[in-house]
């Protein structure tokens, strides 16, 4: 059933997939659905609606990316990191997050469903220093631009860009950007049966 869906999905949103990631990419469904009733690591609780809402959410974003390493903040469970390191094998995604079960759960689908191409950090996103910066900084539904870019200003390389997922825009966060920074692109997503308003904003430094 989730695969048929998945299918669908895919065809409406342009993208293609092998029949490995699709597997992973369900995979990640039925591994959520599974641990969250143990651990909540979301409040959304059917695993078709997971599809929606969590994983062609987190793919809508995909075509604009622009890089080969990542970070995503506030990752909670692995998203959008996970839905987008399965579509992007070439691109390396770190999960960056500050509980523990979430880090765990992480790890386990990194395991079972065989991804390589991820790598999971506990911490909180300010006391992170990573070894190398980052081509992109992604959060979704993790705070305010103007907190966002306070609290990841160390990560992004020279050339970097930060990208917030985003419901509905507010006007008054938008002109909230700190000074230093450029709001280059608000994008419009589509998300399949998902009637609800879906942005990604595009920042740099300038």
């Amino acid at each position: 059933m989730l695969s048929a869906l998945l299918d669908e999905y895919l065809a409406e949103m342009n993208l293609t997939a092998t029949e490995q990631q699709k597997k992973q990419l369900v995979g990640f469904v039925e591994m959520l659905n599974k641990w969250n009733k143990a651990y909540n690591l979301t409040s959304v609780r059917d695993p078709e609606q997971m599809l929606i809402r969590h994983i062609m959410d987190s793919l809508a974003v995909s075509a604009h990316l622009v890089g080969e390493r990542f970070i995503d903040v506030g990752t909670g469970p692995g998203l959008p990191g996970i839905p987008l390191a399965i579509m992007n094998p070439d691109k390396h995604f770190v999960l960056l997050d500050s509980l523990g079960k979430r880090i765990r759960f992480q790890k386990q689908v990194q395991f079972d469903l065989g991804i390589d191409n991820i790598s999971s950090v506990e911490s909180r996103v300010e006391a992170y220093e990573p070894e190398e910066k980052f081509d992109g900084v992604l959060s979704r539904a993790f705070a305010s631009i103007e907190d966002m870019l306070h609290w990841c200003h160390h990560l992004p390389a020279d050339n970097g860009c930060y990208y917030a997922l985003k419901g509905q825009l507010a006007e008054d966060e938008m002109t909230k950007i700190p000074e230093g920074y450029e709001l280059t692109d608000v994008i419009e997503l589509s998300v399949p049966r998902l009637d609800e308003q879906r942005h990604l904003l595009r920042v740099v430094k300038k």
